[in-house]
Order: structure tokens, then C-alpha cells, then sequence
């Protein structure tokens, strides 16, 4: 394996969602502001998704119609560190890779055949320090004895 083949492999996610065009995502994004950062979630249709799955590049594009029936698009990166998790919602039958053409429908016409209601959580692994009640860590916590501990002393 070369250097570049390492470097690409650090840096892509092993626990990829197999998107296609059609579903229905939550992606669960961190934004950092002033105060220091919070997850925002983008629930919309993917429209299209392009370079590949698996590939250092792989993007997706999602579709929602937000406050004031105005439509937002964003393009996500696949293996950006910012997307905390993808949950698909649900499937839908479509019969194109890309849905560009939803763009100018509006109403009814913008249904789609529904084929799958999931709920599929792709999640990136994060290691947490698990807290207990008095703040302690758990090895912290153990140290405490049981009562046949205490009336053996």
C-alpha cells in the first residue's frame, strides 16, 4: 500500500449507508458557532449522488422544502468528519439516478411510490467517556464496597 492509499484510507468511513436516489434522509450535521458547536439535522429526498459510494470524493445531494415551500439543496460530503450520522427514513420507488426533475414539480406530482419505511441509523463511532451520576468516572465509581464487603471488616 503507498502513502497516498493510507492516507485515503484513514480518512474514509468504514460505516458507509448505501444511499440511492429516492430515500428519504436525516443527516445529522455539527455546526460550530460562538458558543462551540451543536448538531443540526437536514431531513430531505436524495436527489443524486456522484463519484461513487465507497471513493475519498463520494458526495449526495439532499432536497427539502423548508419554511415558505422554498427548496433547499445541500451537498454533503460522504466521509466528512462534520456528519455525525445518516438515518434513512424510508425508501421510495424511483426509476432514475437522478432526481433533478423534482426541482420544478410542485404538489402532488412531487409523490413518489413508496416501496420501505426504515429506520436505519448509519452512525460514525465516537468513543465516549460514560459519566456516572456523582460526575466520577466509572473506574472511580467501582471503588465502592458491597455490604457483605462491610460486614466482613
Amino acid at each position: 500500500m503507498n502513502k497516498l492509499q493510507a492516507f485515503v484510507q484513514q480518512y474514509t468511513k468504514q460505516n458507509v449507508p448505501p444511499l440511492r436516489a429516492g430515500d428519504t434522509v436525516r443527516v445529522h450535521e455539527r455546526v460550530k458557532e460562538k458558543n462551540g458547536e451543536r448538531i443540526q439535522i437536514f431531513e430531505g429526498i436524495v436527489i443524486a449522488r456522484k463519484h461513487g459510494l465507497k471513493g475519498p470524493n463520494a458526495t449526495f445531494t439532499v432536497r427539502k422544502i423548508s419554511a415558505h415551500n422554498v427548496g433547499v439543496e445541500k451537498i454533503f460530503p460522504m466521509h466528512s468528519p462534520r456528519i455525525q450520522k445518516i438515518e434513512i427514513v424510508k425508501h421510495d420507488k424511483v426509476r432514475r439516478a437522478k432526481l433533478y426533475y423534482i426541482r420544478d414539480l410542485r404538489g402532488k406530482k412531487k409523490k413518489r411510490k413508496a416501496s420501505k419505511m426504515l429506520g436505519l441509523v448509519y452512525e460514525e463511532a465516537v468513543p465516549e467517556k460514560e459519566v456516572t451520576d456523582e460526575g466520577s468516572t466509572p473506574e472511580e465509581a467501582t471503588t465502592e464496597q458491597t455490604p457483605e464487603e462491610e460486614k466482613a471488616e
